[in-house]
C-alpha cells in the first residue's frame, strides 16, 4: 500500500463525492467514463493495485 489506511478512507470518500458532482453536470459519456476512469486509477494506484505500464496478466481477451 502506497498511503495508509486512514488516508485511503478519506480518499475514497472524496472520489464518491467527485463521481456524484461528475454525474450531476451531464457530461458526454465517453467524457464522463474518462473523468471517472481516471480519477479510479489514481485511487487504485494509492492503494497500491495499480502499476503504470504493467498489464494483469489474468485479463482476459
Amino acid at each position: 500500500m502506497k498511503a495508509s489506511q486512514e488516508f485511503i478512507k478519506q480518499l475514497e470518500g472524496l472520489y464518491q463525492a467527485y463521481e456524484k458532482e461528475v454525474k450531476e453536470k451531464e457530461l458526454e459519456k465517453n467524457t464522463e467514463k474518462t473523468y471517472l476512469r481516471h480519477a479510479g486509477t489514481f485511487v487504485r494506484w494509492c492503494k497500491d493495485d495499480f502499476e503504470p505500464g504493467v498489464i494483469k496478466s489474468n485479463k482476459s481477451r
